[in-house]
Formats: C-alpha cells, sequence, structure tokens
C-alpha cells in the first residue's frame, strides 16, 4: 500500500488534546480468553495487554496464578526474562506444584545466567512427572551447558593468571605480546562474568603491581581494567578503593603523563558514579545483603581531589581534570534532587584550595603549575557550587569565605598578595558574579585594580588589565567603569607597546562600546571608532606570531562588536579572519569557546528577538520612551548571505570540534549558542546536506539530549529540519538514526511552539516508514499518544503531519492494536478523516486505513461499527478524481471483502459492486 508523502512545509498554530474514550465493561474471563487467542495466533504484545487487564479485574488466587502463568509465556516470547521470572514466581508462590510455571522459570533463569536455579526448577518439574520426556531431555541439556561453563571458568582463570603473567615479567621484552595481553584484560573486564573473574582472582593486586610499575603503557591498561571492574557495582568499587587507597589514585591522577592523568581522571569518574548509583546492571542476590554507605567513601575520594589542588608537585593537567572532575561528581545534576550536601562539605572543606587555584598568577615565584584552561575550569566550577546553594544564609556563608580569603591576600602581603587578591576577584568575576562583584566592593580592590592598570610591568598589568574588563561585564560596575576606566583603557590602548596589553585594553574598550546590543540608536561611541576597534581585533586575530593566548582576546572582542551589523558584514568578508577564528575554536586552549560561539550567533542573528507590539510602540512614542531600531544590515536578506558565508568558510567542522570538547569551558549556555547557530545554519533546505556531510548532524545529537531546555529544543529542530529534507540514514548513518528519535519526540512536548510539532512530527514520519526497529524506538519514547492529540489538532497542516506519522507508524503490530483497544476512537477518527475536504488529509486517513486493513484483518470487521457514514466514506474515496485516492478506496474494500462474510455481504449490497465494475474496466488507471 503506498504510503502518502510528506506535506509541505508551513506555518504552524496551537497546540491539541486527545479526548478520552469511554470504556466496555468486560470480564477477566473473557480479556483471558481473548489473550488466549492471541498468544496463538502470534500477537504475543497484545496477549500479555490482554492478561495485564483481566489481572486488574480478577480477584481469586488461582485465576490470578493462571493470568500469572500466561504473562510469563508471554514475556518469555518477547525476550524479557527478568520479568517473566517475576511472573513465573508469583504463580509458584499461589501453586508450588504448577509444573508449567516452574518448567518457564527454569527458561527464564537460563537466559539470565542463573543455572543452578534453573536446574533446581527443572528438577522439581521431573519429579512432578517423571514421565516427561520435554522436562528429561531439557534437564539434561541443561546439565550439558552447565559443563561447558564450567570448562570455560576454568579455562578463564588461567588465561586471567597468564595476562598478569605477561604483564609483570619484566624480562618480557615482546611489545607487541604485552600489548595484546592488557588488551585482552582490558576487554574481559567489560564483561561482568570477565569482571568477577579477575576481582576473584587476587586482580586487584596485581594490578595495583603495574601501577606501581611507572611505566605509562602498563598503567594504562591497569587503570582501563579497574574502569571495567568498577562499572555499575557499588560492593566492588568500595573494595578496590579500600585496597587501592584514595591517596594512591589521586596520586596517579596529577601524575606528568598526560594520557595516564586522563585514564586515572576516568576511572574516579566511574567509581564515583557507583559509589552515588549504587549496583545499576540487574545481578539479582549479590548485593542484597550487603548495605553499603558509600557517603564516607566519596567524601575520602573529594578530600584527597582537593588536597591534589594545591599540591605542588601535581602535574598542570593533573590539577585540570581534578576540577573537572569535581564539577560533574559535587553539584547536584537536578534542582529536584533535595540534597545539596556535598556540595556545601566542599565549600566548607575546599573553597580556598579552588580559590588558590583560580588567584594563580602565572610566572609569578611559587605559583602553582596550570594551564589556559585552569582558570576557566575553576571558575566553572565555583558557579556550580554556588548555582548548587538553596538559601540566603549558605550564598552568605560562600560570600564570606571568598571575602575572606582575598583579604588574607590582600591585606599585608605588599604587591604579589594585592595581585593574587585581584586575580582572585576575576576568576569570581567569570564564575560566580554576585561573588565576584561583592569582593569588588571590598575597600581598596577597585584602587588597586585602577592603579595597577598604568603598571610598568606587564605581568602586572595583565592582571588588572583583565579584571578591569570582567568588571566592565557586570552592569553594576559599568557605569562605574565607564567614568573612571574608559579614559585608563584608551591610554593603554594608543601608548602601550605591548601587544598582549594593548588588545585586552581594546576588548575592554569594545565591551563598554556594546552597551546597547543590536539596538542601532544606542551607540556607545563615536561614528566608526566600533569598525575601527574591530579591523584592529581582525588585524590580531589574524597574526599568528601573537600567541593562541592573546589573540583569544581578539575574539572575545568580536563577541562584543558583532551586535552592530556593519561590523558583522566586515566579518564575514574578511575570510582569514573567519578561519583563524575557527582555527582557534579548534585549538587546546578551550577558553575560548564562549566568545566564537557568541560572535557566531551575532553573525546569524541566531539569538531570540520579538517582533514588537505596533500599539506598543505608538504608546512609548507619545510617552517619549526609547524605542529600539533594527539596524539596516540585519534584515532577512543581509542575515542570509551571511550564513552562506561562514558556510563557505568552514564553520561547520569548527562547531563539531567544539562540541566534542570535554573541557567545562563547555557550559550549559556555551552549548545553546552553538545550537542556536546550528539552527541558523540549517534554515535553508539545501544547506543542509552540506551541514551533515561536515559533521553536523553528528554534533547535533549530544547537544540536542545535553544543556539548557532552549539549547536542547533548538537543536532537537536542526535534527528535525535535516531529518525532513534529507536521507535520514544517510545523515545519521548506523546506529546514530535511533539517538535522533529522543529528541524528535521532545519537540511534541505541549510547551513547544506549533512549528516545532509540525516539524517533529514530519520528521517523525520520515523515520517511522524506514524500519520496524525505528518503530519500536518511536514507541518506546512514548512518542504515539502524543502523535495522536495532534490528530484532533485545529491547524490543518499540524493535524495532517499527526495523521500521516500515524499512518506509517501503522505498520508495527502494537500499533494495529491500539485501533482494536475497548473503547478507542482512534479507528472512528481514520474512517471519518478518509471523508474529510481537505485532500491530503483523507491521502494520509484512508492510507493509514489501507495499511490496517491489509496487516490486521480484525480491524476489517470493526469498520462498520465505528460510524453509520462507512460506505458512503469508502465510496466517495473510489469516485473521487483523485487516482490515489481511489486506489486506497479499493485496498481497503478488496481487504474488507476477504476478511469477513458478514462485512462482505454488506458491501455488496450497496452500490459498491456497480462502482467497482465501472473502475475495472477503466484502462488510464490501471
Amino acid at each position: 500500500v503506498p504510503v502518502p508523502g510528506l506535506a509541505v512545509l508551513g506555518p504552524c498554530g496551537a497546540q491539541g488534546r486527545v479526548p478520552a474514550g469511554a470504556h466496555r465493561q468486560v470480564t477477566a474471563e473473557q480479556l483471558r480468553a481473548r489473550g488466549n487467542a492471541l498468544f496463538q495466533a502470534g500477537d504475543h504484545g497484545a496477549a500479555l495487554a490482554a492478561y495485564t487487564e483481566a489481572l486488574s479485574l480478577s480477584d481469586a488466587a488461582s485465576e490470578r496464578a493462571v493470568l500469572h502463568r500466561n504473562r510469563a509465556a508471554c514475556y518469555l516470547k518477547l525476550e524479557d526474562y527478568t520479568k517473566a521470572e517475576a511472573d513465573a514466581t508469583k504463580a509458584i508462590e499461589a501453586d508450588g506444584r504448577d509444573v508449567k510455571a516452574l518448567f518457564r522459570r527454569s527458561q527464564a533463569l537460563q537466559q539470565l545466567g542463573r543455572l543452578d536455579q534453573a536446574v533446581s526448577d527443572l528438577q522439581r518439574c521431573v519429579s512432578l512427572e517423571p514421565r516427561n520426556k520435554a522436562f528429561q531431555e531439557a534437564l539434561r541439556a541443561l546439565g550439558s551447558s552447565m559443563h561447558e561453563k564450567m570448562k570455560a571458568m576454568s579455562c578463564t582463570d588461567s588465561k586471567v593468571e597468564q595476562m598478569f603473567q605477561i604483564l609483570l615479567d619484566l624480562d618480557e621484552k615482546d611489545a607487541d605480546k604485552k600489548q595484546k595481553a592488557a588488551q585482552n584484560l582490558i576487554v574481559l573486564a567489560r564483561e561482568e562474568a570477565g569482571a568477577e573473574k579477575i576481582f576473584q582472582s587476587d586482580g586487584v593486586r596485581l594490578l595495583m603491581q603495574l601501577l606501581d610499575t611507572a611505566k605509562a603503557d602498563l598503567m594504562l591498561a591497569a587503570l582501563r581494567t579497574l574502569v571495567g571492574l568498577c562499572s555499575g557495582h557499588r560492593s566492588r568499587t568500595t573494595a578496590i578503593l579500600a585496597e587501592l587507597g584514595a591517596p594512591r589514585l589521586a596520586a596517579v591522577l596529577g601524575v606528568e603523563h598526560e594520557q595516564v592523568s586522563l585514564a586515572a581522571c576516568n576511572l574516579l569518574h566511574v567509581m564515583f558514579d557507583s559509589l552515588k548509583e549504587g549496583l545499576q546492571k540487574d545481578f539479582r542476590g549479590k548485593e542484597d545483603a550487603v548495605v553499603l554507605d558509600s557517603s564516607r567513601d566519596l567524601k575520602l575520594l573529594i578530600k584527597h581531589l582537593l588536597e591534589l589542588l594545591v599540591l605542588e608537585g601535581a602535574s598542570a593537567h593533573g590539577r585540570d581534570n581534578a576540577l573537572n572532575l569535581l564539577i560533574k561528581v559535587v553539584p547536584r545534576k537536578s534542582p529536584k534532587e533535595t540534597n545539596n550536601s556535598l556540595s556545601l562539605w566542599v565549600i566548607d572543606q575546599g573553597l580556598k584550595k579552588i580559590l588558590e587555584v583560580g588567584s594563580t598568577v602565572c610566572g609569578s615565584f611559587g605559583s602553582l603549575p596550570v594551564t589556559e584552561n585552569s582558570r576557566m575550569s575553576t571558575s566553572v566550577l565555583l558557579s556550580k557550587l554556588y548555582e548548587d546553594l538553596k538559601c540566603d544564609a549558605e550564598r552568605e556563608n560562600f560570600h564570606h569565605l571568598c571575602e575572606d580569603y582575598v583579604r588574607s591576600w590582600f591585606e599585608g602581603h605588599e604587591l604579589p598578595g594585592k595581585l593574587r587578591a585581584i586575580q582572585t576577584v576575576s576568576c569570581l568575576l567569570q564564575g560566580p558574579s554576585d561573588a565576584g562583584n561583592r569582593v569588588l566592593e571590598l575597600e581598596g580592590i577597585m584602587d588597586s585594580v585602577l592603579s595597577l592598570c598604568a603598571s610598568v610591568c606587564e605581568a602586572h598589568q595583565l592582571v588588572a588589565v583583565e579584571a578591569l574588563i570582567h568588571a566592565a561585564d557586570k552592569a553594576k560596575r559599568a557605569s562605574f567603569i565607564t567614568a573612571n576606566g574608559v579614559n585608563l583603557l584608551k591610554e593603554i590602548y594608543k601608548h602601550s607597546e605591548r601587544d598582549s596589553i594593548r588588545i585586552r585594553a581594546l576588548v575592554g574598550l569594545c565591551k563598554l562600546g556594546s552597551a546597547g546590543g543590536t539596538d542601532f540608536s544606542m551607540k556607545q561611541f563615536a561614528e566608526g571608532s566600533t569598525m575601527k576597534l574591530a579591523k584592529q581585533c581582525r588585524k590580531w586575530l589574524c597574526n599568528e606570531a601573537i600567541d593562541a593566548g592573546t589573540r583569544r582576546w581578539a575574539v572575545e572582542g568580536l563577541a562584543y562588536l558583532t551586535f552592530d551589523a556593519d561590523v558583522k558584514e566586515e566579518f564575514v568578508e574578511d575570510k582569514a579572519a573567519m578561519q583563524a577564528m575557527f582555527h582557534l575554536a579548534k585549538s587546546e586552549d578551550r577558553s575560548v569557546l564562549y566568545a566564537v560561539a557568541s560572535t557566531l550567533v551575532n553573525c546569524t542573528n541566531s539569538y531570540d528577538h520579538e517582533e514588537p507590539d505596533p500599539q506598543m510602540l505608538e504608546l512609548a512614542k507619545y510617552a517619549k520612551q526609547h524605542i529600539p531600531e533594527q539596524h539596516p544590515k540585519d534584515k532577512p536578506e543581509f542575515v542570509k548571505r551571511r550564513v552562506r558565508k561562514l558556510l563557505v568558510a568552514g564553520v561547520v567542522s569548527a562547531l563539531a570540534c567544539m562540541v566534542k570538547s570535554e573541557n567545562p569551558a563547555l557550559t550549559s549556555s556555551c552549548r545553546e549558542l552553538i545550537s542556536r547557530v546550528f539552527l541558523a545554519l540549517v534554515e535553508e533546505a539545501e544547506d543542509r546536506g552540506g551541514v551533515v556531510a561536515q559533521g553536523g548532524g553528528k554534533a547535533l545529537i549530544p547537544l540536542s539530549l545535553e544543556g539548557t531546555e532552549v539549547g536542547q529544543t533548538k537543536a532537537a529542530q536542526a535534527l528535525a529540519k535535516i531529518t525532513i529534507t534529507s536521507n535520514p540514514e544517510m545523515a545519521f548513518p548506523g546506529e546514530r538514526i535511533y539517538e535522533v528519535v529522543r529528541p524528535l519526540v521532545s519537540l511534541l512536548h505541549l510547551q513547544r511552539t506549533g512549528l516545532e510539532n509540525f516539524e517533529g512530527l514530519m520528521a517523525l514520519t520520515n523515520l517511522a516508514g524506514i524500519s520496524e526497529r525505528l518503530r519500536q524506538k518511536i514507541l518506546k519514547e512514548r512518542a504515539v499518544p502524543m502523535i495522536e492529540g495532534y490528530m484532533f489538532e485545529e491547524h490543518e497542516l499540524i493535524r495532517l503531519a499527526a495523521t500521516e506519522c500515524m499512518c506509517n507508524m501503522a505498520m508495527s503490530k502494537e500499533v494495529q492494536e491500539m485501533f482494536l483497544a475497548e473503547g478507542s476512537d482512534r479507528l472512528k477518527l481514520m474512517v471519518l478523516y478518509s471523508g474529510e475536504e481537505d485532500e491530503k488529509l483523507r491521502r494520509a486517513a484512508s492510507g493509514t486505513l489501507a495499511m490496517l486493513t491489509a496487516l490486521h484483518p480484525p480491524i476489517c470487521k470493526r469498520i462498520p461499527q465505528v460510524t453509520v457514514h462507512w460506505l458512503e466514506i469508502l465510496q466517495a474515496l473510489l469516485l473521487s478524481p483523485s487516482a490515489e485516492l481511489q486506489h486506497r478506496g479499493a485496498v481497503v474494500v478488496m481487504n474488507m471483502m476477504a476478511a469477513a462474510r458478514e462485512v462482505a455481504e454488506q458491501l455488496i449490497a450497496s452500490e459498491m459492486l456497480e462502482i467497482l465494475s465501472v473502475l475495472a474496466k477503466d484502462k488510464d488507471k490501471p
């Protein structure tokens, strides 16, 4: 049966609701009989639903036991062995001599790998029915299977021992042999049985020996094997932590070898997850009797991470990894979690240690080793901790600790102490700005910043100018700095001989000059000044002789200056500047990410802007209020041209590289900016193929699953646009296509706009037409009730898109069953839509009916029962001038004729035979 084509993209309206249908009364006995019939017919999902409904109506213990036994049979067929075992157990609890239930439980236990328990159940079956050959054969086969498993286990034991011997043999010179042994050990640890075998074979002590060799390749093998042992297993993690010790793990994290430090960071992250979440995998009976208190172990690990931050012997990237771990594991994942005790504990025990990293002045005597990303990571961690606080008292404590720390450096430490204090202020302003503003107001801080801006020492001047720039970010300070700092920044910019200082002073001027945002009428500087500043930024950006850390500030400047449309236009004309910025975005210095993303949002106009209400405009003019004006070069045709130039310059590969970053600089707000840019890049259908080819489709999936709600929605909408106009199997090859489903389903939520609903439905229509596995994924994401809801939508395009989506979903057995559910109006709606005036809606609805009647014949009998108008609707389809509608109508009638005699008699008694006879002779419509 032809599936109706996709609708044409267009404007969309409000959301709809599904009316609830009334259920008819049926007995548990009838439902059980229906379940038996469905099971015999091979429809195990529908049979399960019937038995479940019967259970809700049944009170008799014997009847419930039979239903549980029947459900166990369904679950076995559906390969859900955990539930099959649970249902069979309930039946056995009611009747311990129920051989069918015992046999089904043994089958489930066998599949779950619990062979000893499966044997016990089969032996019980044989003792109850000694002549039953099926039970005897099953017991014999299972005995043989257990023998093979024991043989394999003993073989695994010797292999584990052999692998450790090769790795720990100092005389073994064959590098390939060692590498293979290490790889085999890592692979074995990923399987639960293998991980348990390593653990039971004194593996942790041997892995500790590998760590103590201080050889990078052996340390990596040990750390990656430990990841397998700890993943999702709390008791094993607790035992491993006790044996290895938190100090040893922290020391490995702080080593100079970057890959070893990163592997240790990954292991610690897995350990944190296991300790926090407990056992995630369903290994029944292994830990049920053990009560573990993880909070002590968690705090012990965190205590050593905090100590690592201020340990002079720790490497710079080890310190960064410790900061990244703290960001991931300390704050609450969601505001719905009520317990923020871990954050409070870290603030009390370690805030000053975190601030030690943030206050480090690079190059000064006795400073901690840090990377270009360390201060940004510190700011992100401080921000996350501050956001995790729940009340004013907690926030006040945070402020006092920060103020005490800054005072401790500012008072009585001469110039080096003042520099540390000012650096701390910069770090706080980039993170929890409320705390930064509070500290900035301490006596003497701002005066010191202004006086050090004029210092002859470059390092001192750098610290002060950066603090001034970060302070200019905050509206509270901007007016003060405009009055006191602009002339100072201008003097530095004009007269400093050092580019590193001039570029920072220029950024300060850019920030102050862009206070009007996109409002064309609010200009801070004289005509042409903004363009001169932007030109200088681009010049520095392209100068490869200047170090990347300094060139990053040129992007910071452009992030503010590109509020001006003239600056945007000049920037996209300068291909060298664009590519230099993209190159920086791919560099090791991840602190540039936010500035790059902000610049691109400005160039593509992908920020939120609402059209002002004309009546409000008139009122504002009358009241002599300021009215924002749009720059003439921010009109759609200019934006479209800028997007094209960015695409040609390689913006997609830069964005894809930015998304891959695991750095804390890729914050939720930064992700949102990248999502906004992607949505602007795929606005035109002809650009979407290029975006996918350069890795845009792959980058959008993580953006749609993590970050702010706005960012996730923008990324999901971009995915929808790609899925609508591209072949999804080519745009998202392999397993990636299944990852797209959840973001697309999120567009169907009622709080989304009509256009987002519409594009989500269109994209899901395309996916649902590809394979049964995709349809199952859509069902699993609970999309069908939402799709049904939009079939009642007033806006015709959304209603049509939902009906087309349901047409493709109807190829699934579960969806077909829904149309037969008691009290449901689904089938009635499809029949009535097949008689609507809107031809596209009729095509989609009649296509669904053709599909349903072909794939699920019981529906044919139900059609005459849902509406008295069914015959005239089918006749109207056959008499339609559209060949597609005639074809769909003919298929439905053919399926109904074949399904049941009483339906066929009703069709032949009408004018249907006459209509079919005429159509059969039409040679123009073969």
